[in-house]
This record gives C-alpha cells, sequence and structure tokens, in this order.
C-alpha cells in the first residue's frame, strides 16, 4: 500500500458514497420493521471503523441534509467515532430511504433516493478534496459513481487522483447494480475511468459476469490487471475467492456458514480485507481475514454487525 504523504499523521480512512435509511424486517410476523443507517461504502467503512486501530481515524465522505433524519444520522456515525471529514450539510435535503425484505436468507430491496442529499458529494470541489486530504486509504464503490451527475463523475475521479498522487492508497468496488444506471455502457466508461486511479479492487465475479460478460474469475483479475489494477480481489460470494498481488493468483476459501441474512456480507468482506491491508498483513492473509468477517456478518440480520462480533471474527 502506499505511504500517506504524511507519516507523522495517524492513519486516516475515508469511504465515499450514500448513506441511507435502512428500514429491515424484524424476522417476525408481525410486520414490524427496524430503522438504522447503512449503505454499501457505509457497510465497509463500519467494518473498517472496527477493525482498524483504535488510535486511526475513519470517516464517511457524503453528502448530508438538515432533517431529523440526518441529524440523527450525523449523531450516529459520532456515536461510532466515524467522521465526516468535510461533508458539506446541504439545507433543505435529506438522506434516501431503503427497505430489506428477505426470503429466507437472500435479500432484495426497494429504493427511494432519487433527491437524496448525497447525490450533491462532489458538487463541492474545494470540501471533497478538502476531505481527501492526507488520508492513508481512500475508498469507493460503482454505486458511489452511480448515483452521481456524469460531471460530479468526473471531479470525483480527479479528486482521487490528486490523493493518490499525494500518497493514498485508493480502493474500488465496481458493485454494478443495473437500475441505478440509464445504461451499460454509461456504466462501463465510469467503471473503467474508476480503475485509473484504483490501487486494490474488490469486484465481485457474479457483477462482472452482467457488466461485461466475464466468464471467470480469472478473467475478471486478467481485464483489471490490464487495467493497470495491481492489487485484485474477486469476491464469489461462499465460493472462494480469487487473489492477485505481484502477478500471482491465488483462492482464497470462504468459511461455510448458516446464513440468516446476506445484506452487506461483500462490503464487510472489503472493510475486513482493507482493515488487515492497513494493519500491515499481506493480500493472501488480509482475504482470510475478510472471509472470517463477512461469516459473521451473515449471520446477524441486517447490513451492520456489532463492533464486539466483527472485532472477533477478525482476531480469529
Amino acid at each position: 500500500m502506499n505511504a500517506p504523504s504524511n507519516p507523522r499523521l495517524p492513519k486516516s480512512v475515508a469511504s465515499i458514497g450514500e448513506c441511507m435509511i435502512e428500514l429491515s424486517g424484524s424476522g417476525k410476523t408481525d410486520g414490524t420493521w427496524k430503522l438504522g443507517f447503512a449503505g454499501d461504502t457505509f457497510n465497509t467503512v463500519w467494518a473498517l471503523r472496527a477493525l482498524i486501530e483504535p488510535e486511526a481515524r475513519a470517516h464517511y465522505v457524503s453528502a448530508f441534509g438538515d432533517d431529523p433524519f440526518s441529524r440523527d444520522q450525523l449523531a450516529f456515525l459520532t456515536e461510532h467515532g466515524i467522521g465526516t471529514a468535510s461533508s458539506p450539510v446541504i439545507p433543505g435535503a435529506r438522506p434516501g430511504l431503503y427497505a430489506i425484505t428477505l426470503t429466507g436468507a437472500e435479500r432484495s430491496f426497494t429504493y427511494w433516493r432519487a433527491d437524496a442529499a448525497a447525490r450533491q458529494l462532489a458538487s463541492n470541489h474545494a470540501a471533497l478534496a478538502k476531505s481527501l486530504k492526507d488520508q492513508s486509504l481512500v475508498y469507493f464503490s460503482g454505486i458511489t459513481l452511480a448515483i452521481l451527475e456524469p460531471e460530479a463523475r468526473k471531479t470525483l475521479i480527479e479528486a482521487l487522483g490528486v490523493a493518490r498522487q499525494d500518497g493514498a492508497t485508493i480502493a474500488f468496488d465496481p458493485n454494478y447494480r443495473p437500475r441505478l444506471w440509464s445504461d451499460v455502457p454509461t456504466a462501463q466508461a465510469a467503471i473503467a475511468a474508476a480503475l485509473t486511479v484504483t490501487d486494490i479492487a474488490l469486484p465481485t465475479f457474479p457483477d462482472e459476469q452482467m457488466l461485461v460478460g466475464d466468464s471467470t474469475p480469472a478473467e475478471t483479475a486478467a481485464r483489471l490487471s490490464e487495467a493497470g489494477v495491481q492489487e485484485i480481489v474477486v469476491k464469489n460470494g461462499d465460493l472462494p475467492c480469487l487473489v492477485v498481488a505481484k502477478g500471482v493468483h491465488t483462492t482464497v476459501s470462504a468459511l461455510k456458514v448458516e446464513a440468516v441474512d446476506t445484506t452487506g456480507a461483500g462490503d464487510s468482506f472489503n472493510g475486513g480485507y482493507l482493515a488487515a491491508r492497513i494493519r500491515g498483513l499481506p493480500p493472501l492473509k488480509a482475504a482470510a481475514k475478510a472471509h472470517q468477517v463477512a461469516a459473521a456478518v451473515v449471520q446477524v440480520r441486517g447490513a451492520l454487525a456489532p463492533f464486539e462480533t466483527l472485532k472477533a471474527a477478525f482476531a480469529n
């Protein structure tokens, strides 16, 4: 991983994207729902906050509203030791919302996010640049790109490029969700641009099959290597992931557990992997830790497992 631009500063990680209001079923038949906060990149920084050194800093870079739900959201972040760097608070804006419905352990989502504040996270170039300054690691996803207008996507990629030049390691999960994109070519172009500033790629194989038609995880890894990415972990559900580092391809087996809710599994895998790399573990050991974290997350309901659960899984 790249060294931070100022080695005297404590380690600091930033995740960029949209934290939404999450409605999840209680698992009972009484029709009750639990309100929480989640979102792909937020789920990852949640795991990072739990798993990196206590003295290291963790930030969620986004844009927030000023309504009661946004204030609760910001208070929730603060309560759990997650800062927001220089993320703007936009008067009159509000967070997006999604609901999880489960069939067994598999989940489906319904979203209300068209006017979410996070869509403006790259509208203030100076604030975004300030948020990414002096970060050891910056993480973002294809969903981060998908919620932005084309000019804002360009602004984000440029800001990431500057942060990378200043010493940050840039990690990216393409996390392709077709419904968020106007068409496939637009998604392909945006994700290809993101790969040009990426040091660590964390794709999911079925997503890459949908996006570009890859036939195997090895094909996904080869394509990303050709794009210039040096470290790649291709996730594949409960099958082994494929780790590519320094040109060596190795599979790392997942843990077999009884899942109750697969929400956030891949995001938490990413958080576990990146936390392990921040702590100095090599890629193969980091992938094993990531599988342990993901296995713990699928055994609890909702996207966010308690910090104690994540820490115990990581320590095994």
